[in-house]
């Protein structure tokens, strides 16, 4: 893994440790600017790990992404425990178009595989 990305697996780890949450994820995007955030799960309000990061890219300004980290508990189904959901993929490639490698790991940091978007 690249030294920047490991940067992001970082990030996304503290993100998730500081609230608990089951994801955590990091964004890097064109011009190098980071974004880490975590799941958000109130009874009012449910975002993803990677809709938080790519809401925080948006609204400052960001055309793009060159890479993505999501770390710990996903929505299972055929990725596994620590999977990436479809629609959080989709996500990725509405906001920075195909191509964009989502690597997924567990919370611990260890990074198992990387999607293209």
């Amino acid at each position: 893994m690249e030294p920047e990305d490991q940067k992001l697996v970082v990030l996304a780890k503290s993100a998730r440790a500081r609230t608990g949450a089951a994801q955590g994820a990091a964004l890097r995007d064109l011009d190098g600017r980071t974004y880490a955030g975590a799941t958000v799960a109130l009874p009012s309000l449910q975002v993803s790990a990677v809709g938080v990061v790519v809401a925080m890219a948006l609204s400052s300004g960001s055309r793009g992404a060159e890479a993505v980290v999501v770390l710990g508990d996903g929505p299972g189904g055929p990725d596994g425990p620590d999977g990436v959901a479809d629609a959080d993929l989709a996500v990725v490639r509405d906001f920075a178009g195909p191509g964009v490698p989502v690597h997924r790991g567990t919370p611990a940091g260890a990074v198992r595989d990387v999607t293209p978007t």
